[in-house]
């Protein structure tokens, strides 16, 4: 299962926005006069003088929202890690999960004696929840038309009730989708530690693009993005890869 990222709305003239938050930092004109002396071209390098300084704040006024789809609940984990951005999740809640999708990892899907293994969990699995919310779904009717209840309503509010539980025994594999929206900022910070070589292979595939489109929408923020090394030096201490240059080249070349 391929994930699929889709960039689904940003700021505006994202790099206008940041440039001209920027400048009101260093001008006693009013925000209307900066505007209107701002051109495109003006903006563009006023956010390229901005990264040279580190000057960081102004980003966080244009923000970018991402559809992502077909990735695993190891994913959701990772992901909602990063707390400056906001998290709309398909919910195992209110969605049936009798068939559901899953991610196979690469390695495992290299290795048949290991995918005949991982098929029978994730078949087993299914077989195991189904039951589960058979016998919950059940037993729930049952309890609430024993204190009155209709047996319509009943059975609608059970099968909510039965599945909340029965969640417990899908697997991490289990496939979701969800919408997030990060600002500019938060988005550098996410790229340098998920677009790392040392990131998990299916957050940083996402990772990387998530940066493909970014730079896409907004060039010049994202000009120098990607993971630590590509700004600066390697932040993984004794744990690097020790391809810091090879790493840059490859994300600069993008450019």
């Amino acid at each position: 299962m391929q994930a699929k990222v889709t960039l689904l709305s940003h700021t505006p003239m994202p790099e206008f926005a940041v440039a001209s938050a920027a400048k009101l930092c260093y001008s006693a004109s009013s925000i209307d006069d900066l505007r209107n002396n701002l051109t495109e071209e003006k903006a563009e390098e006023f956010v390229d003088m901005l990264a040279s300084l580190g000057h960081e704040s102004p980003l966080e006024h244009v923000t970018f929202t991402f559809g992502i789809e077909n990735v695993s609940r190891t994913l959701l984990a990772q992901i909602t890690r990063h707390r400056i951005a906001s998290y709309s999740v398909q919910s195992q809640r209110y969605v049936k999960e009798n068939d559901f999708s899953y991610v196979c990892p690469p390695e495992i899907e290299n290795s048949s004696e290991a995918k005949v293994e991982f098929e029978k969990a994730m078949q087993e699995c299914r077989q195991h929840y189904i039951r589960i919310a058979e016998i919950l779904e059940k037993d729930h009717i049952e309890n609430m038309v024993a204190n009155g209840e209709d047996e319509r309503s009943a059975k609608r509010k059970a099968e909510k009730a039965a599945i909340e539980d029965a969640r417990f025994v899908l697997p991490n594999a289990c496939a979701t989708k969800m919408v997030c929206t990060f600002n500019a900022r938060s988005l550098l910070n996410f790229f340098s530690q998920r677009c790392c070589t040392r990131a998990q292979w299916e957050i940083r595939s996402v990772a990387n693009e998530m940066l493909r489109l970014c730079k896409e929408a907004a060039p010049h923020i994202f000009k120098m993005a990607g993971p630590a090394c590509v700004r600066g030096k390697c932040s993984e201490g004794k744990m690097s890869c020790g391809r810091a240059a090879e790493i840059k080249k490859l994300y600069l070349k993008e450019e």
